[in-house]
């Protein structure tokens, strides 16, 4: 017998498909504490043993995992991630994907693991009855290279230009998502030249930040096949929108909506309200964690539909937190959407802060405050001060130094990999400070 228990059944049906799929490599999946996927290719002749003893690798060679005098990690594969990459290699055959958790050569959970992190949030959650569901809108441009952002369409929300190129390009993607399993909802144009949206439909936090790993890979791949690059940088076009990810979230009790109750206000749920109440309340804390690079905070300014004020409203958004009307009264439907990450953040990260800011405020029984369905992008500094709405940090310097103070996320992430990140964004930042930019060159340049 392995060191990683298994059900055997579950193994030698696994090995069935793989014989009688013939596939011929399958690649493990794993995830950095940046969000970077990385993986390993073997052949289904290894595959038992993976399941069984793991697959070991350097951790030092990670990003925020281990530190070189205590290297060695292995992965794991989840059986239950393994899909078939919906498209075949001429020369090499068929290539399929298992997600891996990351142990130690003892066998026990790795805490470096972003995956193991949103697992430890998802059993506090469970312990308290929950099932937390996830919905996220994945924003993305295309662009000729990977070297400048010309687009290479002019489209914009919802436009339908028959000979454009990028709504080929959506519909490739859509139908590789959904031969992985991934139920995409729909999919359109978005406000910026060459901007795209897709989204999936919304199921379980972990499934689904395996999935968003899933697709953003499916997303470059299709991109690169038709010789474009596909993009998920928060802000890369100078006085445009910029790409969020914006997150329905939800806590079901087995089959019951808990932010569901058709006898309250809006349809929204005391728990419901509770758990909105600590979103607000810890989103400056943990918006380093959804919005995780400098250039994110070039999105979160006024002007361009990304919040940046902490309220709560219906139809409003320009406000943090907006409750979905589409189905107005309907149990399954009724949701939060958080409006600030963007699809740059590492999946498994943000959605266990996510979790854990709304866990918090059931358990302090937070109280929502009023809704603000003004465009509170128009009020005055006065105004916003006297219906006391604060604001996301403004740079990843500011988020990070609330971060770094926040017990929330310290213990949502675990020591381990909450002190990576920091370390790691503290880099970033000092890196991007010391740099001469263009603006300052043609600014003072001339002048000075």
């Amino acid at each position: 017998m392995g060191v990683f228990t298994q059900d055997s059944s579950k193994t030698e049906a696994l090995l069935k498909t793989v014989r009688e799929s013939d596939v011929k490599f399958i690649e493990l999946w794993c995830t950095d504490v940046l969000g970077q996927l990385k993986s390993i290719a073997i052949s289904p002749n290894e595959l038992e043993g993976a399941l069984t003893d793991g697959m070991g690798f350097d951790g030092s060679s990670i990003e925020g995992f281990a530190r070189i005098d205590e290297s060695d990690m292995v992965m794991v594969p989840d059986p239950d991630t393994f899909r078939i990459l919906p498209w075949n290699d001429d020369e090499f055959g068929k290539v399929a994907r298992m997600i891996c958790d990351i142990k130690t050569p003892e066998g026990e959970d790795y805490k470096g693991d972003p995956r193991h992190a949103l697992k430890v949030v998802l059993k506090k959650a469970a312990d308290m009855g929950y099932t937390f569901c996830v919905g996220p809108e994945l924003e993305y441009f295309y662009f000729g290279n990977n070297r400048s952002v010309d687009p290479i369409d002019l489209g914009g929300y919802f436009d339908l230009t028959p000979l454009d190129k990028t709504n080929a390009l959506r519909r490739q993607s859509v139908q590789n998502l959904e031969k992985m399993g991934i139920v995409v909802e729909f999919s359109h144009h978005e406000n910026a030249p060459s901007q795209q949206e897709i989204d999936m439909r919304y199921c379980e936090a972990l499934k689904m930040a395996d999935q968003v790993m899933t697709f953003k890979y499916i997303i470059k791949k299709v991109a690169l096949d038709n010789d474009v690059y596909a993009s998920f940088m928060p802000k890369p076009i100078l006085k445009q929108n910029g790409s969020g990810m914006h997150c329905h979230q939800s806590l079901f009790k087995g089959n019951v909506n808990a932010f569901f109750d058709a006898n309250m206000e809006y349809s929204l749920s005391e728990i419901a309200r509770q758990y909105t109440a600590g979103i607000l309340k810890y989103a400056p804390e943990f918006t380093a964690i959804t919005n995780q690079w400098v250039n994110s905070y070039k999105r979160l300014v006024p002007g361009y539909e990304a919040p940046v004020y902490l309220s709560w409203a219906r139809r409003n958004r320009s406000d943090l937190v907006r409750i979905p009307q589409y189905r107005l009264g309907r149990e399954k439907a009724t949701r939060i959407e958080l409006r600030s990450p963007d699809p740059a953040c590492n999946p498994y990260l943000a959605f266990a802060v996510l979790l854990a800011a709304g866990l918090k405020g059931i358990e302090e029984k937070l109280t929502l405050p009023a809704p603000i369905e003004d465009n509170v992008f128009e009020m005055t500094q006065e105004e916003r001060d006297a219906r006391g709405i604060g604001t996301l940090p403004g740079t990843l310097a500011e988020a990070l130094a609330l971060t770094e103070k926040s017990e929330l996320v310290r213990e949502a992430l675990g020591d381990h990999i909450f002190h990576a990140f920091i370390e790691n964004k503290k880099r970033e930042w000092n890196e991007y400070r010391t740099q001469i930019t263009e603006f300052e060159i043609n600014r003072y340049l001339p002048i000075l």
